[in-house]
C-alpha cells in the first residue's frame, strides 16, 4: 500500500470513530517523532495503535481492516494465568470489505457490532488437525445464548450484539448495509504468530513510502522507531 493511501486511511478512521463519540487515548494521536519518548515504552512495546492491512492483496477496498489497539497484555502474563492477560481493539470495516477467513491459536475474543452496518461473521469448525472443516457444524456463543451453524453459516449481528470465537473457530467476517465500528475484547493480542488464514496469506501490509506518516502503524514501529 502507498503511504498517502494509508494516511487517508487513517483519518477517515479517526473520524469514522469520532463520530460515534469515541475518545481514544493520548497516544492514538501522537506524531510518529514523539513515540520515540521513553515513557511510550509499552505503547511500543505491546504493539498498542493503529494497524490497516491489505493482508497483501493490494486491493484495500475489497480485502482490508483498519484496526486500533487500545490495549495489550503479555504472553508472560497470560502464560502464568494473572496480571493483564487481556486485549481491547477497535476494528472498523467497511460496508462489503472482508476480513478474510482466518483462525487463532491461542487467542479467545469477543467481536461487538459497536454501531453502523450489520456485521456478518462467516463461521466454520475445526477438523482433527486445525484445518477447516467444510462438514462439521459449529456452535458459539451470542450474548449468552448459544447458536448453531452449518459449515459456512452466517452470523448477522445488529449494533449491540456480539458472538465469542474461540481457538479454533474458524470467521471472516464483513459489514453489510453500512461501515460497522467493531469491538474486540480478547486475551493477549499476538498478530505477529497467532493468525492462520485460509488460503494463507500476510496480516500485514507492505508499505511504499511515498510521502511521510501521518500517524505510524505497529507495524511501523519496529523500523521507524530502533
Amino acid at each position: 500500500m502507498q503511504r498517502s493511501d494509508i494516511n487517508e486511511i487513517l483519518q477517515a478512521a479517526q473520524a469514522f470513530i469520532d463520530s460515534f463519540q469515541v475518545a481514544l487515548p493520548p497516544f492514538a494521536h501522537l506524531a510518529p517523532d514523539a513515540l520515540r519518548a521513553s515513557d511510550h515504552a509499552q505503547v511500543r512495546d505491546r504493539r498498542l495503535g493503529w494497524d490497516i492491512t491489505d493482508y497483501g492483496l493490494g486491493d484495500f477496498a475489497q480485502t482490508g481492516l483498519a484496526l486500533f489497539t487500545l490495549r495489550n497484555g503479555t504472553p508472560d502474563a497470560l502464560q502464568a494465568g494473572r496480571g493483564m492477560v487481556y486485549a481491547e481493539k477497535l476494528l472498523i470495516s467497511r460496508a462489503n470489505q472482508l476480513s478474510p477467513m482466518h483462525t487463532h491459536v491461542l487467542k479467545t475474543e469477543d467481536i461487538i457490532n459497536r454501531g453502523g452496518g450489520t456485521l456478518v461473521v462467516e463461521l466454520f469448525a475445526s477438523a482433527a488437525d486445525g484445518t477447516r472443516d467444510p462438514d462439521r457444524p459449529i456452535t458459539v456463543c451470542c450474548d449468552g445464548v448459544l447458536r448453531h451453524f452449518r459449515p459456512g453459516g452466517k452470523l448477522r449481528l445488529a449494533p449491540g450484539e456480539s458472538v465469542t470465537l474461540q481457538p479454533g473457530d474458524w470467521h471472516a467476517f464483513w459489514a453489510e448495509g453500512a461501515d460497522c465500528l467493531i469491538g474486540e475484547v480478547s486475551t493477549v493480542n499476538d498478530d505477529e504468530t497467532d493468525n492462520i488464514f485460509d488460503p494463507p496469506l500476510p496480516r500485514f501490509t507492505t508499505v511504499q513510502e511515498d510521502t511521510p506518516p501521518w500517524r505510524l502503524l505497529v507495524s511501523d514501529y519496529a523500523r521507524y522507531l530502533a
